[in-house]
């Protein structure tokens, strides 16, 4: 009867080990599951971190994208308004022919003939000399000064010889209101003395002379050989050369070139006078900084219309000498000129 309990006994120790077992290995089995779902989850994490890092660079790149796109237009405003600006002060011209041009150049000489019928040298002379003196004076100052110094310095010396003879101090203290006086002396001392001795005390009446003479170039002989001589020539001044160029003669901006292109495109006998014209209208509508475009008489056939004041009531204000209403240059100027004289120099304020 003992024996027989005692088996069940074993059965049930035996059953009970295994059951403990079987949840051994279950509890490894969840436990490893555990670590490895762990192990994932950072992994995960990760993954998920990278993407949305991956996603805001992705959105920053874009968002620059965005702010160009708003700038552009406001770029291209600016671009479009500076465009229109720079075409309105220099219009675009239009090509034209060789043929066309010297046409358009030839009526615009017989336009200004019929507004300046009166053009002329606007320096005061009697001779050639004083002329060749006044012209070599008016470098980088106005005829008006010149006209007013040169009275004073004529009562002087008259001639060649008496200027020769002049001490330089003397003389640079006369011609001291032109400007650059110690230049001008020495020139004028220098050409004084080659009239005396190459020249016998006279002026001549040829280019390649004048312009061995010291302080003359081909500028100062063509004034010269226009006004004294009745020798056909181009003078190119600031006002000629900047007018040529606007009237589309020349784009040259050497002197010398510029000559050399308007005298292809005008007869020889009009050189003299179209260069007197184109002067007279440099210096009275046409201006360097601001031409007076809308009281032009030629503005219908100048390719550079629109480069200045194009109102008419504005660009009326903004002319010159007799066409503004002022005094012209030359202390006498000829019978025919319609203006009114300019006064004489002013004399120098007594000492208190």
């Amino acid at each position: 009867m003992n024996e027989t309990p005692e088996k069940p006994a074993a059965a049930t120790k035996a059953a009970a080990q295994k059951s403990v077992t079987k949840k051994a290995v279950a509890k490894k089995a969840t436990a490893k599951t555990t670590a490895t779902a762990a192990e994932k989850a950072p992994a995960k994490k990760a993954a998920a971190a990278k993407k949305k890092t991956t996603a805001t660079k992705t959105t920053a790149k874009k968002a620059p994208a965005k702010t160009t796109d708003k700038k552009v237009p406001a770029k291209k405003a600016t671009a479009t308004a500076t465009a229109k600006t720079t075409a309105k002060k220099t219009p675009a011209r239009k090509p034209e022919s060789r043929v066309a041009m010297v046409r358009r150049a030839r009526r615009i000489n017989r336009e200004l003939a019929e507004l300046y019928p009166y053009a002329h040298p606007e320096l005061d002379f009697t001779n050639p000399f004083e002329l060749l003196v006044a012209t070599v004076l008016s470098a980088q100052t106005t005829d008006l000064r010149v006209n007013q110094t040169t009275p004073r310095l004529f009562a002087v010396c008259p001639t060649p010889e008496d200027m020769a003879a002049m001490d330089p101090e003397r003389l640079e203290e006369l011609i001291r209101p032109t400007g650059f006086f110690r230049a001008k002396t020495k020139s004028l001392l220098g050409l004084s003395a080659a009239l005396r001795d190459r020249f016998d005390g006279e002026v001549p009446g040829r280019l390649e002379d004048l312009v061995t003479l010291p302080g003359v170039g081909r500028k100062t002989a063509n004034v010269v050989l226009g006004n004294a001589f009745g020798v056909p020539g181009i003078t190119v001044d600031t006002h000629f050369g900047r007018l040529a160029r606007r009237f589309g003669w020349t784009t040259a901006e050497d002197a010398e070139k510029v000559e050399a292109d308007v005298a292809e495109i005008f007869p020889k006998s009009e050189w003299t006078m179209l260069s007197h014209r184109v002067v007279f209208h440099g210096r009275r509508v046409c201006h360097s900084r601001k031409p007076a475009c809308g009281a032009c008489a030629i503005a219908p056939l100048c390719p550079a219309y629109g480069e200045g004041e194009t109102d008419p009531e504005k660009a009326k204000k903004l002319l010159k000498y007799e066409l503004g209403g002022q005094p012209g240059q030359r202390l006498k100027p000829p019978a025919d000129y319609p203006g009114r004289p300019a006064p004489p120099m002013a004399p120098p304020a007594a000492a208190s």
